[in-house]
């Protein structure tokens, strides 16, 4: 039984209920439940309230057409959905494989018995195992789904887990060739199969299908259309498009202002210095250890004088022995275990529940009087994930489900508890830095970093990749930690290629951001709060000897050039959602070798940016999209439309900019 009511498709097939609905110019919404009605779960959706738009609906009672802008959804008799663009191309259509169902002209028939849309209860609950299939499209690409440490920018052909690890972040909005964006509506665990012969996504439990398709004729009307539903960045603040100074981990206050004064005193650029984790008495106090920070608000107003910000680390765990821990635990603001402890890895602490509101009440109360009051105006949302013992997503519940059923929603309403603590107090251009995000995450401030990856050009390519998918799935604001987290030695040579190739690779990424957890280690200050955790070696840019040091002062002083530049990117973010890094076919939708090519990006209209990615590579080959285009590397002018080889010693990358674009960008 099919119906229009208030411009929506409602289908009634026995146990299913299914809706469709315009969402936004081009762009529906699918929904669809085996119970009476569906969810009221708009605090779990990453979609914002659906713009106007001017749709046109027919039925005759078994089938049924909408057409909202540029694209047609097509309800079969069979209960099967086709999607087409403005041109009558079909651009996706359901995996429906049974012949029991109404025969349709034209349409296969197949005695295998599997339906587009599967629902297996789970015994004794309102939720199901829900799997959903698709067609595959021969030749099609597949871009964004958020960030995976992996080297292959094109998800086609992948399988791809929907959760959230330690440098994984699922985003699960996918970009495809063929001229169409789906946001997979939905932040139970589960996976997709972008397959050869069958893309296949699962939710592990949840109460209804939920996605949002649109159609565009290029990316960038695709990616500003997914901006416009699930929101935007605000305006990032001068000092982000700067540099970045942090390590694990300054052990005092001292340390950290002598760190700053020495990038004063060596007249470099710098605008941001970080105090990492475990400056605290214990876990979820969130407040400094006076034994090694006596005066946060003497220090904030040092670096303020001298023009840079302070970046404190925030974590979501909450030590037993914390002085909040036994009210958060009565108050029900920590997240719950169905079996055994609720403990976190990292020592006898739980972790608090962001999906509560007064939770994220609370814990914000206790970052501003302890921080915010003393000026601290960027957090380092840390753990966002969040990084539980083995994984264990069956066996961790939430204020708003369990984690199998919403817990990709996590590192979202982390970032919401502080952002909208910081607007309350009257900031405005808010900036806080997490580890990981979900759909919508963007709309909350949040920078997310690419995590604790390897220290090595293996993890290099794949953050490549990562930072494209990151800007695709709506996540313009991305960074790394500059030559990666984990093994690094500060006297290795081998390393020190790593890290010179990493920091030319940053200068051109949205933020510019050094850090990392350097060998040889440190010993612990002391035996009790702020002191009892270990130091990595120094990680600054002068760390390295005299060669590393000349190199990274002539790319913090190329970004300090272009700082008009990235300012007016990160407007472009900010008013329409457009990555700042983003592939060469964001720009270049016509050539077909942009398609092709994963090893190079545009930073912005204007730079193409090629990073070296192996070691001691000393020349690359790179592909130039039409036009003429200035090495920023010797000033020689190129035509493009093809493949050139061009040298790369070790202190320049290939960059490349349009000619007669931003010619005060020399070296």
């Amino acid at each position: 039984m099919i119906r229009i009511i208030d411009n929506k498709i409602y289908c009634r097939q026995d146990k299913e209920l299914l809706v469709i609905e315009p969402w936004g110019p081009n762009s529906l919404r699918i929904r669809a439940t085996q119970n009476h009605t569906f969810n009221r779960d708009e605090e779990t959706s990453a979609l914002l309230p659906a713009m106007a738009s001017s749709p046109e609906l027919k039925t005759d009672g078994k089938s049924a057409t909408i057409v909202n802008g540029k694209i047609r959804c097509e309800l079969m008799v069979t209960g099967k959905i086709k999607f087409y663009n403005q041109k009558g191309e079909l651009l996706l259509e359901e995996f429906d494989r049974n012949r029991f169902r109404e025969n349709v002209e034209g349409e296969f028939n197949s005695a295998l018995e599997i339906s587009p849309r599967t629902f297996t209860p789970i015994m004794g609950t309102e939720n199901y195992k829900l799997t959903v299939r698709f067609e595959p499209n021969d030749g099609e690409k597949i871009y964004g789904m958020g960030q995976y440490q992996q080297p292959y920018m094109d998800m086609k052909g992948c399988v791809v887990e929907l959760a959230h690890r330690n440098s994984q972040a699922s985003i699960p909005f996918a970009l495809s060739n063929k001229g169409y964006g789906m946001l997979w509506n939905n932040p139970a665990i589960g996976s997709v199969t972008f397959g050869k012969n069958l893309t296949e996504w699962t939710a592990l439990s949840t109460r209804q299908m939920d996605y949002w398709i649109t159609v565009g004729d290029t990316p960038a009307e695709i990616e500003e259309a997914y901006a416009d539903a699930t929101g935007k960045v605000p305006m990032m603040p001068d000092y982000g498009c700067g540099f970045w100074q942090c390590k694990l981990r300054y052990q005092t206050q001292e340390e950290l202002l002598e760190v700053a004064r020495e990038y004063k005193r060596r007249g470099l650029p710098i605008s941001v210095i970080v105090a990492d984790y475990f400056h605290w008495p214990h876990q979820g106090d969130w407040k400094f250890d006076k034994d090694y920070w006596p005066d946060p608000k003497a220090m904030v107003e040092e670096l303020e004088s001298m023009g840079i910000k302070l970046m404190v680390s925030i974590w979501p765990t909450v030590d037993s022995e914390s002085e909040n821990y036994k009210e958060m635990e009565e108050l029900g603001y920590l997240s719950r275990n169905d079996f055994g402890k609720r403990m976190y890895q990292l020592g006898d602490a739980a972790v608090f529940d962001p999906t509560n509101p007064d939770a994220r009440k609370f814990v914000w109360d206790k970052i501003k009087k302890n921080y915010y009051d003393d000026g601290i105006r960027i957090f380092w949302l840390d753990e966002a994930e969040p990084e539980f013992t083995n994984y264990e997503y069956s066996n961790h519940r939430f204020y708003l489900g369990s984690d199998l059923e919403i817990g990709n929603v996590f590192p979202r309403e982390y970032a919401r508890m502080a952002y909208e603590g910081m607007e309350e107090a009257g900031q405005e251009n808010i900036v806080n830095l997490l580890r990981c995000a979900w759909a919508g995450s963007q709309k909350y401030g949040a920078l997310v970093w690419s995590g604790d990856i390897d220290s090595s050009f293996r993890s290099l390519r794949s953050q490549l990749a990562a930072g494209l998918n990151m800007g695709l799935a709506g996540i313009p604001w991305w960074t790394t930690d500059i030559g990666g987290f984990h093994g690094g030695n500060i006297y290795d040579e081998d390393f020190k290629e790593v890290l010179v190739r990493w920091f030319e690779f940053g200068a051109f990424c949205p933020v510019f951001r050094l850090h990392g957890f350097r060998e040889p280690f440190k010993e612990p200050l002391g035996t009790t709060g702020g002191g009892k955790s270990i130091s990595g070696a120094e990680n600054e840019v002068w760390s390295y000897g005299d060669e590393v040091y000349g190199i990274c002062k002539k790319y913090l002083e190329l970004r300090e050039k272009m700082l008009p530049y990235v300012k007016r990117l990160m407007t472009e973010a900010h008013e329409k959602g457009t990555p700042v890094m983003r592939p060469l076919f964001y720009d270049f939708p016509e050539d077909g070798k942009c398609w092709e090519t994963e090893d190079e990006y545009m930073f912005g209209p204007e730079i193409l940016v090629a990073p070296i990615l192996y070691e001691k590579q000393r020349e690359r080959t790179l592909y130039l999209p039409e036009g003429e285009w200035r090495s920023l590397n010797d000033g020689s002018v190129y035509k493009g439309g093809c493949m050139i080889t061009c040298d790369a010693p070790i202190d320049a990358i290939p960059v490349f900019v349009k000619k007669g674009c931003l010619e005060e960008l020399t070296f």
